[in-house]
């Protein structure tokens, strides 16, 4: 990003970020820019695969069901990471790129944040990290796998709905418990 990008006060890019260089967009592309996270994981700050770390000015928004994402060590992949892997076009055209994150993403992220640490395990984290890696090849064998594991540990209908990113999302409310995985408004 240019200097001093931070000093815009928002948190989320859009694919189309004027703050983004020629460089940094071929960078985020190959999704080079994770690479420096395995000095992370080497120092045991991270783990290969956990909830995704967020900014400070994030976690302040959290409910107390989100606040459960920081008893385990953030992830340099996840869930997450490959369903919402687009999140820069997510977020391209719209006007406050940190609401539309809190409305649109937010809500799914946490909640698959949550289903991760109520199952996880050796073999999940495996599986994780085979479908981190089809995903650079494939996003849609990578989505497929996804859902399928999802569907296998039992996650609710609506959570694999948005997992197979077949509709736009729509704004939704973050998780108040654990158990809240309900969607309240309608698929387009």
């Amino acid at each position: 990003m240019i200097i001093d990008a931070d000093r815009s006060g928002v948190d989320s890019t859009s694919s189309n970020d004027s703050r983004i260089t020629y460089l940094g967009r071929v960078i985020r592309k190959f999704k080079i820019d994770e690479l420096p996270q395995l000095i992370n994981v080497i120092k045991g700050e991270m783990s290969f695969v956990g909830p995704r770390p967020q900014m400070e000015s994030n976690i302040a928004r959290w409910t107390e069901a989100e606040k459960k994402l920081l008893s385990v060590r953030p992830g340099a992949t996840d869930f997450s990471s490959i369903v919402f892997s687009d999140e820069g076009d997510i977020l391209l055209g719209k006007e406050d790129l940190d609401v539309a994150y809190n409305q649109l993403i937010r809500p799914w992220k946490s909640r698959l944040g949550l289903i991760y640490i109520k199952n996880q395990s050796i073999f999940l984290d495996i599986k994780l990290i085979i479908y981190t890696a089809i995903s650079i090849v494939s996003r849609s064998k990578a989505l497929e796998l996804v859902v399928a594991e999802l569907k296998n540990i039992n996650a609710d209908n609506t959570i694999i709905q948005i997992c197979k990113r077949e509709h736009i999302l729509t704004p939704e409310l973050p998780p108040v418990s654990e158990c809240n995985f309900k969607y309240q408004g309608k698929f387009r």
